[in-house]
């Protein structure tokens, strides 16, 4: 899969820095996957979810949620979000 954007990742980790082993660990994972379903994301991340048309990740024990949109067709996934739980639980990255 290709990630797009790995500087997302820098960016978030430059404020909680102990976010940036379990994104990068995040980001390696995805980046030699070959999804073609839900089903494949949640065999390498069984917590995954799907709300709406993104697909949430729980990250460092749920303390961080990164929200992306996953183009099985293309092999893209983009980053949208990395949010602290706090940050997600309010919704705002919803509209």
């Amino acid at each position: 899969m290709r990630v797009i954007s790995r500087p997302a990742i820098l960016e978030f980790s430059e404020r909680y820095r102990d976010a940036l082993i379990p994104l990068m660990n995040w980001y390696r994972i995805t980046k030699r996957a070959d999804w073609g379903s839900l089903a494949d994301v949640r065999s390498d991340f069984a917590h995954a979810d799907i709300v709406g048309r993104r697909t949430v990740f729980n990250i460092h024990g749920n303390n961080y949620r990164l929200i992306a949109r996953v183009n099985y067709k293309t092999k893209r996934v983009f980053i949208l979000h990395i949010l602290t739980h706090v940050e997600y639980s309010k919704g705002d990255w919803k509209r």
